[in-house]
């Protein structure tokens, strides 16, 4: 039996985090589909042509531990303007939706159009600013030569691009239940999830 959930948000909003947390509490398989656009751009970096690396993209290819740089993530959010890119993965992502057992799929358009009938919709967000300093840590910790203020603009401008692409925007599904994670701790965060994940499961 499928149950499927779709956490879409924007950059560093804790959508990864919460969504791993979600599928361990209740058993399902996660996918982050944000590492199927960075596995495409990783693969233009390198030359490849963007839709022809969608269309051979395999599961070995989003374990590649270069996919979480700042490079790659500029890269990925080129490709995702591209319709035909994303046209390439939609199967893919669909056909892991509907996997028996339940299914957790993060991303930007998840609740919108790649599993528009999902059982429960979650939309994590948070405000740029505390995001920035998420992310900015993060990278700090990588030993990443970076700026907060750099960081910032950074977010600012991958949000822009996603709300404002005319395939697939950043948008919340008009039944998605928003989690606002600015002023949240993470495990709060987890638990608001879990919870509204659990009603929907109820009903």
């Amino acid at each position: 039996m499928s149950f499927t959930v779709a956490i879409d948000g924007p950059a560093a909003a804790g959508k990864g985090t919460v969504s791993k947390a979600v599928a361990a509490h209740f058993g399902f398989a996660h996918l982050d589909t944000g590492l199927l656009y960075r596995a495409v751009g990783a693969k233009t970096l390198a030359s490849a042509h963007a839709v022809d690396a969608a269309k051979s993209l395999v599961p070995k290819d989003l374990e590649n531990p270069e996919l979480r740089t700042q490079t790659v993530a500029k890269a990925a959010s080129d490709v995702a303007k591209i319709p035909e890119v994303r046209a390439a993965l939609v199967a893919f992502q669909q056909s892991f939706a509907k996997r028996d057992g339940g299914a957790v799929l993060d991303g930007r358009d998840i609740g919108t159009v790649i599993c528009p009938d999902a059982e429960a919709k979650l939309f994590v967000t948070a405000s740029p600013e505390v995001r920035a300093q998420r992310r900015y840590s993060e990278l700090l910790q990588r030993g990443a030569e970076v700026t907060l203020e750099g960081v910032l603009a950074d977010v600012q401008a991958r949000d822009k691009q996603d709300r404002e692409r005319e395939t697939a925007p950043l948008v919340a599904a008009d039944d998605a239940i928003l989690i606002d994670t600015s002023e949240l701790s993470i495990e709060d965060a987890i638990a608001a999830a879990i919870a509204a994940i659990e009603t929907k499961r109820s009903t």
